[in-house]
């Protein structure tokens, strides 16, 4: 009881913290009045079959307070126009805009003091099942969610878990991030009829159990949402089924490395409630770099840039690059510590913290290939044969920093390819 009664106190303290203040709710409301006004009048003169849809946490009334706010507004056109991105293109020209390409591109506008307006074109679909793009099934998201949320108390808890997952690191289905998007959240604690519910139905579960969520009991059982559902759809930890549309999975983005920081983020809440769980933490590199001296440890910081588009694209590019990094690192050494910062521009930063494996083996060539069997001879001193195929035992005799250095020589035009321009160490 003692802790339950701390949980809500605590859940109290982070509402007055993450309630957007009034003068950024006024400013959001001037911009997008200003806006709506501008493009109505251009739709209007123009005889464009088009109309304006401010989707989002704005419209569902569960926006949480940020450095700065993503407003989505939706250009809503028929289901038989054409080239709709062009068309609302058009319609901004009196704006100045960055064009976003994606799966149908959009529209980045700053429109005031930490006010950016994200204007996606999409097609008035009917039916859920004829949106041509997931995008165009926003509209019967907000009127879901919309037409859910009775309760003060849900409206708050659906925040508080924005908060929870910005907090950890698990807010967002960005391929960088591959966690919850705030449409999923939504959901879930309209399921499990709030925040702290579900936290502990998320503790409870078992670690390789996968949960399924059917909010409107669109299937029979569990067996008939696994057949139903695009089976490359199912490889997240939670399944929650869409319920404006029984076929989506709309936590399909979830992974389960992401899940599982959830999850111990939920557990240690649970087991000791406190404020810093909803507060952002920031990796300490000085104590990070210094605990690895003082266990003799090497360690490396590393920043890549891409020369792809800002944003999920530049982000999963960078991330799929560490990854990478890491593997080829874990050849040599043991990594014993690594982390990964993107901050949505075209660059990220990597640190490793290891130690040398100082004797290791290498895979050489099949007995039978000939040729490369005599590169590697000369290339190796110490060789030996098991079943058919040579090995070298190698000393690894240098420091990360080294290692990196070699990679990057060995690699420079690999990683072009790979959308990396560019590596270096900035400790």
């Amino acid at each position: 009881m003692k802790s339950e009664k701390n949980i809500q106190q605590i859940l109290k303290e982070v509402l007055g913290r993450v309630n957007p203040p009034a003068e950024d709710i006024s400013r959001i409301s001037i911009s997008l009045s200003e806006f709506k006004k501008k493009v109505s009048k251009k739709i209007k003169s123009g005889k464009i079959k088009a109309d304006i849809f401010v989707g989002g946490s704005y419209a569902k009334k569960t926006l949480i307070k940020k450095d700065h706010y993503d407003i989505d507004i939706f250009m809503r056109f028929s289901e038989k126009e054409e080239n709709i991105s062009e068309k609302t293109e058009k319609l901004l020209e009196d704006f100045s805009c960055e064009r976003i390409h994606g799966s149908r591109d959009y529209f980045r506008i700053k429109a005031g003091e930490g006010v950016f307006l994200e204007v996606v074109p999409v097609k008035k679909a009917t039916k859920p099942e004829n949106a041509e793009n997931i995008t165009d099934l926003s509209y019967f998201h907000v009127r879901y969610v919309n037409g859910k949320i009775k309760s003060k108390k849900i409206l708050e808890g659906i925040m508080t878990a924005k908060a929870f997952c910005y907090a950890n690191g698990t807010y967002g289905a960005e391929s960088y991030i591959q966690g919850f998007s705030g449409y999923a959240l939504e959901l879930l604690v309209l399921y499990y009829k709030g925040f702290v519910n579900f936290l502990k139905a998320v503790s409870k579960a078992g670690e390789k159990q996968k949960i399924i969520v059917d909010i409107e009991k669109l299937y029979k059982n569990r067996g008939q949402a696994v057949l139903d559902i695009n089976s490359s759809k199912l490889h997240s930890p939670i399944i929650l089924i869409d319920p404006t549309y029984k076929q989506r999975n709309a936590l399909a983005a979830l992974s389960s490395e992401t899940y599982g920081k959830f999850r111990k983020a939920a557990k240690e809440f649970l087991k000791k409630p406190s404020i810093t769980a909803f507060e952002r933490k920031k990796t300490d590199l000085p104590k990070i770099k210094m605990d690895a001296q003082k266990k003799k440890q090497g360690f490396i910081l590393l920043e890549a840039e891409t020369n792809r588009q800002e944003g999920d694209i530049a982000g999963s590019k960078l991330l799929k690059f560490y990854r990478h990094l890491n593997q080829e690192i874990s050849r040599f050494f043991d990594v014993k510590n690594a982390g990964f910062n993107y901050n949505k521009d075209k660059t990220a930063r990597y640190y490793f913290v290891v130690e040398s494996k100082g004797k290791i083996i290498l895979n050489g060539p099949r007995l039978d290939d000939k040729k490369n069997l005599i590169r590697f001879r000369k290339k190796h001193k110490n060789v030996f044969t098991n079943k058919k195929r040579v090995y070298a035992r190698e000393e690894v005799k240098f420091s990360i920093k080294q290692f990196i250095e070699g990679w990057k020589k060995k690699n420079h035009e690999k990683m072009p390819e790979m959308g990396i321009n560019a590596l270096k160490s900035v400790s």
